[in-house]
């Protein structure tokens, strides 16, 4: 790979499933409102059984992101491991047709390719049931030293801060990206991931490890301990290098040291599916920054993708985002 990479994103290969359903369909299954819970293959399965027709697209948290940061017009690259089944050829094809590299080899034996069952609720709230199968097999030996150099930001999802194995590619990674001069960004993922790592997490920010960190205001609350907004907003100041925080419908701030830059939502005209907000408002944020916006611009772009992805079932955009932003004035 020679040209260089806007970014390259670390992250979960997963198919999302994606069905309607009603609260009280969750109860019947045992499963808590707006939750990510890690389930079995066999866990996976009953519930997939259980549920509705459902919408099969790829998905994954970091795959999202770069999808949509291509869909601006980026130059992108992600790694992920997937096994060589039907569902790892469809999370393949998705990938690269969506205009992201994707050359991680596909296992031949061990757990299947990942799934995410996503039941969304008549108010638009998504309770997410992962089988992470194949993608926690992620390793050193799938880090290319010089596809990350080229990359201008290495992007790592926090979903994937748990196998011993995937830790070391991504702290190989990272020091491959600062030893190009290139930068890494971390996404916290979801509030439960926090809780697990709050530790390492803040550690991976403290140390410079990470550049720039996305959260969103539920994570970052966990992140320090406390239900107070402000105060979290400084703990994270005291400690970044950048971040950028969004807040739903109160829109998003970024910050890098004493600068603060409040961002407002996109207006929407109706909550379908809030699958991906986070993911997609990355993509924008990502584009703007790695081609040199400003943190204004860059926080409208990434407000523009999460309005989008949120009006519609699926994570993934339904047009180009380049489009969207040049009949909107960004591009």
């Amino acid at each position: 790979m020679t040209t260089e990479l806007d970014v390259l994103a670390l992250g979960n290969a997963i198919v999302d499933v994606i069905a309607r359903a009603e609260e009280d369909f969750l109860h019947a299954q045992g499963v808590a409102k707006g939750s990510m819970t890690l389930i079995d293959e066999a866990q996976a399965e009953k519930l997939y059984a259980a549920m509705g027709p459902a919408t099969i697209i790829s998905g994954g948290s970091a795959a999202n992101t770069v999808v949509g940061t291509a869909s601006f017009g980026g130059k992108c690259a992600f790694v992920g491991r997937v096994k060589a089944d039907a569902v790892g050829d469809v999370f393949a094809h998705d990938i690269v047709k969506s205009g992201v590299a994707f050359g991680t080899p596909a296992a031949i034996d061990g757990p299947a390719t990942a799934r995410s069952f996503i039941l969304v609720t008549p108010d638009g709230e998504r309770t997410m049931n992962t089988y992470l199968g194949a993608c926690q097999n992620l390793s050193e030996a799938d880090i290319d030293p010089a596809t990350v150099a080229k990359a201008k930001v290495t992007y790592l999802e926090g979903y994937l801060w748990d196998p011993p194995h995937a830790k070391a590619a991504f702290r190989k990674a990272a020091e491959i990206a600062h030893g190009a001069g290139r930068e890494v960004a971390l996404t916290l993922s979801d509030s439960f991931c926090v809780d697990r790592y709050r530790g390492e997490f803040r550690d991976l920010i403290k140390s410079g490890t990470v550049d720039l960190v996305f959260a969103n205001e539920h994570e970052l609350k966990a992140l320090y301990e406390t239900a107070d907004f402000d105060t979290a907003l400084e703990a994270l100041r005291g400690e970044a290098k950048r971040a950028a925080v969004t807040r739903s419908e109160k829109g998003a701030v970024i910050i890098e040291g004493k600068v603060t830059v409040p961002v407002p939502a996109c207006p929407i005209e109706s909550l379908v599916d809030a699958t991906g907000a986070g993911d997609a408002y990355a993509a924008g944020f990502l584009f703007g920054y790695t081609n040199g916006m400003g943190y204004e611009k860059a926080g409208r772009l990434g407000a523009l993708a999460a309005s989008h992805v949120i009006q519609k079932i699926g994570a993934r955009p339904a047009r180009p985002l380049k489009e969207l932003a040049q009949e909107n004035g960004l591009m």
